[in-house]
């Protein structure tokens, strides 16, 4: 399953995008790339490019980009709303050409840094404001979450299902939502739970949030949570007969004998 760019966001990247770049999770910028006449971008993520996805597919789409193109990028992970304005405004004063941050948390302070460094343009996934130098990329990630849904209502034994996510950003309480609808869709009687763990990178936290909703008796999980999301994989692994959709990258290999499929935005292609 794959979602689909908003057509206008589409064409903001295409014309804007041409750089990509690594990460450092110690806080620091990771920077890459060739000469100083070098298109210049920026990639603020907020959680580990190791969780296989969310985080996972922004620096697969950063690398197809450098492959393509060539040019001097910067990642850089930063986790709180103080960082993300602080990285944002310092890389306008650095004159970068494009700084993406990668998710809705980051729109707020997109929208305060922007009009400050004029010649630089900022673009946030999973956003929809926009400006002089302002873009959002928003994904139809409903679309696949409710046929997610009609594949869990389909599947589940116990008549229970559930959905975990990090934090509660409007485009993931969305997609559960659609996901619950497509679930009842197929079975009407269907009980879904949901719960968020509160953060992004705790697998442990993962972990014992699906623990909780397998012993509410749940027997197909959709998660939502990047690298937390990996703990509901290892969950569903040591319990029997305990199903999960992955989210975001494809993760059928993170623990493909309990994954019946992934609900994926296709994002090294969005980059």
């Amino acid at each position: 399953m794959r979602t689909r760019l908003a057509s206008a966001a589409t064409i903001a990247l295409v014309l804007l995008s041409g750089a990509c770049g690594g990460r450092d999770s110690s806080g620091k910028a990771n920077d890459s790339g060739a000469t100083s006449a070098a298109f210049r971008v920026a990639l603020l993520h907020p959680g580990p490019t190791s969780d296989n996805s969310w985080n996972w597919g922004a620096a697969q789409g950063l690398a197809r980009i450098k492959d393509s193109l060539g040019a001097q990028t910067s990642a850089i992970q930063t986790k709180t709303p103080a960082e993300f304005e602080e990285n944002f405004r310092q890389y306008g004063s650095q004159g970068y050409d494009l700084v993406i941050g990668h998710g809705f948390e980051y729109q707020d302070a997109a929208v305060r840094v922007a009009p400050e460094f004029p010649k630089t343009v900022y673009v946030t996934t999973s956003g929809n404001q926009v400006g002089a130098n302002l873009a959002g990329i928003e994904f139809d990630f409903e679309e696949p979450s409710y046929l997610a849904g009609l594949i869990a209502g389909s599947l589940t034994k116990t008549g229970v299902v559930g959905t975990i996510g990090g934090t509660e950003l409007p485009p993931v309480k969305r997609s559960f939502a659609a996901f619950a609808a497509g679930a009842k869709a197929a079975r009407p009687n269907v009980q879904v739970l949901g719960s968020y763990i509160g953060n992004w990178d705790d697998v442990n936290a993962g972990k014992e949030q699906a623990l909780a909703q397998i012993g509410r008796n749940a027997d197909v999980i959709f998660q939502n949570a990047d690298a937390a999301g990996l703990g509901v994989f290892q969950a569903a692994k040591e319990r029997k007969n305990v199903l999960v959709v992955g989210s975001n990258a494809d993760q059928n290999n993170v623990a493909p004998e309990v994954t019946i499929g992934s609900v994926v935005i296709d994002l090294p292609r969005a980059f």
